[in-house]
């Protein structure tokens, strides 16, 4: 008897075929790395992720998927033409964009197993999984008893602020998903949790004049800085996990000039909602001491000191737990492979979204390794197992779609 015969027996696809379709994903272990090198070649900055989503979609077009679209968010959404019914309509996601800004160099760099790439393993290792079990369903004609969606989407990094996930469950596909799956990364990770963050810029703003003729009115930079001492200070909870950072401050004119505008960028997460919003609430208390404790300090001016913040970005925070049947599908999944998990962990990714709507999501690796992410240093560890990344996804489609 197969060992994927228990997990699969009410599947459409048989057991048998299944174990042909997991050889497959196994025997192209070189093809799917392939296709990470050349997909990670087309620059995908953010809000720029155009060039790259055309040719996902047209590389889904040649392995059979059909209903091939881009969004007008820049998502691509596609078929799987073997579903069998409406329901449940399963999403199977990695995301096209990196962090990466407009003009740097795409090449991808080869030292024996390792490849070194912007974007090589966050998320070139993702889409090149989708393409990989797509290929696989491909050669066998899976089908399923319900609808898959293989989807590219844009805006997961940084300032994207998970643009095209929100764009899929709050209007492109509103009420109609059932399960979300994203293969975001390397590895075999399973994120059954989503860390909530909220990001500011934070502004102080005055008249400006000369640092000696216009001494002893309040100063932008002063107050700011008043803040930023106060926050340094702030004391968070360890569990859940709650985290602060000011990662980048600007402004001013001159050496001799008293500011006319200052501003810093503050990042602040955690893994519960409740504790990212008492946080919040005190960032915005230190943010307006600023203000408070520098006009205090220069009582009879009459000089304006003002306080803008802008958002940046808001992730939701989700708890799900882990006795959800996608987490234990997923983890059986991953056992039956031989993949150990030794626990789920959370994460900042696109499964924020669906996680905090309710709906049940899971992000997932797409095996190999990886090291320096988000740097210019970024590689790719082609490991002899990391066939297993895409192999568990598939397991885990096909578990999904079980009457």
């Amino acid at each position: 008897m197969s060992r994927w015969l228990l997990l699969l027996s009410a599947l459409s696809v048989s057991a048998q075929d299944f174990d042909a379709i997991l050889a497959t994903i196994k025997a192209d272990q070189a093809w799917t790395l392939e296709q990470q090198i050349s997909i990670c070649e087309i620059p995908a900055p953010p809000f720029k992720e155009t060039e790259r989503g055309k040719e996902f979609a047209r590389r889904l077009s040649t392995l059979g998927l059909q209903d091939i679209r881009t969004d007008s968010e820049g998502n691509v959404i596609s078929r799987w033409p073997g579903s069998q019914a409406p329901k449940p309509l399963i999403v199977f996601s990695a995301h096209l964009d990196t962090v990466f800004p407009e003009g740097m160099d795409v090449k991808v760099k080869r030292e024996g197993t390792k490849f070194k790439g912007l974007g090589i393993g966050d998320d070139c290792r993702g889409l090149a999984s989708v393409l990989t079990v797509a290929r696989a369903f491909q050669k066998h004609n899976a089908k399923f008893n319900g609808t898959i969606l293989f989807v590219g989407t844009v805006g997961e990094e940084g300032q994207g602020d998970l643009r095209g996930v929100r764009h899929l469950f709050n209007k492109e596909l509103k009420g109609q998903i059932d399960a979300f799956i994203s293969v975001d990364g390397t590895g075999t990770g399973l994120a059954a949790r989503g860390v909530g963050s909220n990001r500011y810029l934070v502004t102080y703003k005055g008249r400006g004049g000369h640092s000696y003729g216009a001494f002893g009115m309040p100063n932008p930079a002063h107050a700011m800085g008043r803040a930023i001492a106060r926050i340094a200070d702030l004391q968070v909870p360890t569990s859940p996990k709650t985290t602060f950072n000011i990662g980048r401050v600007e402004g001013g004119t001159s050496v001799n000039s008293v500011p006319i505008s200052v501003s810093m960028e503050v990042d602040m997460r955690s893994e519960s909602a409740k504790e990212l919003a008492t946080l919040d609430e005190r960032m915005r208390a230190a943010f307006q001491y600023g203000i408070d404790a520098e006009k205090q300090r220069w009582p009879n001016s009459k000089a304006p000191l003002d306080l803008e913040i802008k958002v940046m970005g808001l992730r939701p925070a989700a708890e799900p737990p882990d006795s959800l049947p996608i987490v234990q599908k997923a983890l059986a999944a991953a056992k039956s492979i031989g993949i150990t998990i030794f626990a789920t962990r959370s994460g900042s990714t696109d499964s924020n979204i669906p996680m905090s709507l309710g709906i049940p999501a899971i992000t997932i690796g797409g095996g190999g390794g990886a090291q320096g992410s988000h740097s210019i240093d970024e590689s790719y560890e082609d490991t002899p197992d990391s066939y297993k990344g895409p192999q568990w996804a598939a397991l885990i489609l096909k578990a999904l779609t079980e009457k």
